[in-house]
């Protein structure tokens, strides 16, 4: 049966190896993101596109709009969507302000991009969720676990747990459950900005029981799993596909 899946973040890395997994699989697919341009190039079968900046509760209004006329029902929503604060711009004057200038940007634009971008979109679509089988997907991190250098990064995605478990037992009676997955080191996402340092790079795979990096595929795979009957009684989960580096060396 044709599924109708939303995947915010869908244009680049993560987001859209979960997209053409989903799309692979017969499901028609949402792909939300703030840059047209991405999402039109992605590339992804039979897919529709959305650009929202969805810290913006006037955008995630016009998604929520788009999907009523278009699908209807939500079946799974994936929410890829989020990243690096450390790589927004910062506001113009702050470059050299007083360095807690430099803590609130941190701290406030990665909340934005981490939680209010999942939180939003899910409220707004809440009620468009199938049930019974309805399934909602967070992305956390590692760094939720171990830190992130400055917190910031770490603190948003912690931040998403509580609502993972809050929404699970809020959704449970309607057949709809509700999980996160925790990646480690990923490769080929724009996670860094750019190409990571090679001793950075391996000191990240060495961390791993597997030996190696994780790739997009990996947490795609996992999300559709999760999306699946098979997963109908896992719930308020956050599973680790971190190849094991969340238990250290």
């Amino acid at each position: 049966m044709t599924r109708n899946v939303v995947i915010s973040g869908g244009g680049t890395g993560i987001g859209l190896a979960a997209a053409r997994v989903f799309a692979a699989d017969g499901d028609r697919v949402l792909l939300l993101g703030r840059r047209a341009e991405v999402l039109e190039k992605a590339g992804v079968p039979g897919a529709l596109s959305f650009a929202a900046d969805l810290a913006e509760p006037a955008e995630v209004r016009r998604v929520a709009e788009f999907v009523r006329q278009e699908l209807g029902t939500v079946d799974v929503l994936v929410h890829s969507a989020g990243g690096n604060g450390a790589l927004e711009p910062r506001a113009s004057g702050t470059e050299d302000g007083d360095p807690l200038d430099g803590v609130l940007h941190d701290w406030t634009v990665n909340f934005r991009l981490n939680v209010l971008t999942a939180v939003l979109l899910t409220e707004a679509l809440k009620e468009r969720l199938a049930e019974p089988g309805g399934r909602v997907l967070f992305l956390s991190s590692i760094a939720a676990y171990r830190g992130s250098g400055s917190g910031a990064y770490a603190a948003s995605k912690a931040g998403l747990h509580p609502y993972v478990h809050d929404l699970a037992r809020q959704l449970g009676p309607r057949g709809i459950t509700v999980n996160a997955v925790a990646p480690g080191y990923v490769e080929d996402t724009e996670f860094f900005g750019g190409p990571v340092e090679e001793a950075r790079r391996q000191r990240l795979i060495g961390e791993t029981s597997t030996g190696r990096a994780g790739e997009p595929g990996d947490v795609a795979a996992t999300l559709h799993w999760l999306a699946s009957p098979g997963a109908g009684h896992l719930t308020s989960q956050i599973l680790q596909v971190n190849g094991g580096a969340e238990r250290g060396h």
